[in-house]
């Protein structure tokens, strides 16, 4: 039966108090429920998305030339601006490179940090305001004295463009450089004083969306998962050009890179030993840990886990396929780990902590060399202890290639 049009403008009975404390709630909890989630899905999308275009954290105070007509870069003073040691300095958008000394203090400001220009790589300061720092102080080997190769390492999505820089007592000993995320080939360049030391081939290579080797077929990085592949193809060029025994380097994200490739990759029996600085151990604890220093709710940030590990998240996260994260957890699996293994990790580093690489060490004194170092930043422990980590890799090195020869 229709309904009379004035049925509709007849007052109705006033609904009870709780029903309408019930429907607010209702309404509430899915606004929760729906922030969560969109906050959940940023956070997930933020880990596997590579960035191109970096605005920059670091702003330029001011930029002074002293009396011998060197230029200073002022900065305000906290954590990353006034780390120990040089470093590089990558103005936004990537307009400008820079190599810059340690800080130093500038007097009658207290506020204020200073660090020398001590190259500029490309580029140029005009009009620029801000960037970002790292670790990678070099760009090109040459930079450091040592003459290398371009070469191209052919990976699943196309050529991956390497530089090869070739040993001379160890020639047939190759270290493969594995950089971690968002960084590229050139962070494994502080290590060359060390293993030209011990006349090591070095093989720095570029792999799958680092803006230089082709990018996956989803554009999103697999924290290790997926990567390995690009690595197998670096040991296969290694193979192929008289390497004989082969050590996997890894940063970062490169450690995770690293310990897939040795327990999954069919090449692995071709892998002497790892060396990991400032390794991704566990990614449970990382991401836990940078939920909780981006002051994401802790339920936020497990949902954030669960759409990188879910099939179901692809479609917030972009990926093609689920990051296994249990099988990125080396500390669970300790007993699994074969290979020696030297990690490189400062107790300072507040991006990747390494209580994972202590607690793997913990676990398997049997196979894991741990070098601890202080006041490092991520991946900064070159810079600030070059010495240090020079000796720890020698050292390391010398035992592997030791045991080769008996």
């Amino acid at each position: 039966m229709a309904r009379n049009i004035t049925d509709t403008l007849q007052p109705r009975k006033a609904l009870p108090a709780t029903l309408i404390g019930v429907g607010l709630g209702l309404g509430a909890g899915s606004l929760v429920a729906a922030s969560v989630s969109a906050l959940a899905g940023y956070f997930a999308r933020r880990v596997v998305t590579p960035e191109e275009r970096r605005t920059g954290n670091s702003v330029i105070r001011e930029v002074r030339t002293d009396s011998e007509g060197k230029l200073w870069l002022h900065f305000t003073k906290d954590d990353e601006t006034s780390e120990p040691g040089p470093c590089s300095f990558l103005t936004e958008f990537d307009s400008c490179a820079l190599r810059l000394s340690a800080p130093e203090d500038v007097p009658g400001k207290p506020r204020l940090v200073a660090r020398k220009i001590e190259k500029i790589y490309h580029g140029t300061l005009e009009g620029v305001r801000r960037g970002n720092f790292s670790g990678a102080i070099y760009e090109h080997p040459s930079d450091l004295g040592f003459e290398a190769e371009d070469v191209v390492v052919p990976l699943d999505g196309g050529d991956g463009p390497a530089w090869l820089v070739r040993g001379s007592a160890n020639e047939d000993l190759w270290v493969i450089g594995v950089h971690g995320r968002g960084a590229r080939r050139n962070e494994s360049i502080r290590a060359l004083p060390a293993l030209s030391e011990l006349g090591a081939t070095t093989l720095l290579m570029s792999y799958r969306n680092d803006g230089l080797a082709p990018s996956a077929p989803d554009g999103r990085y697999g924290l290790g998962d997926t990567e390995w592949h690009d690595v197998e193809a670096g040991i296969q060029f290694a193979l192929n050009h008289g390497a004989k025994q082969i050590i996997l380097l890894g940063w970062s994200m490169g450690g995770a890179i690293g310990l897939q490739t040795a327990d999954r990759s069919e090449l692995a029996h071709h892998i002497d030993s790892l060396m990991l600085v400032g390794p991704v151990i566990n990614w449970v604890d990382v991401l836990s840990h940078q939920a909780r220093a981006n002051k994401i709710p802790r339920s936020v940030g497990l949902f954030g886990q669960w759409l990188l590990s879910n099939k179901a998240g692809r479609w917030v996260t972009g990926q093609a396929a689920p990051v296994n994260l249990r099988r990125l957890n080396w500390v669970e699996r300790a007993e699994e780990l074969k290979l020696p293994t030297l990690i490189m990790h400062s107790r300072d580093d507040e991006f990747v902590p390494n209580g994972p690489s202590l607690k793997l060490a913990a676990l398997r004194p049997d196979l894991v060399t741990l070098k601890t170092f202080a006041k490092a930043g991520h991946t900064r422990e070159p810079n600030v202890d070059p010495q240090g980590f020079a000796k720890a890799m020698t050292g390391f090195l010398t035992k592997r290639i030791a045991a080769r020869a008996s």
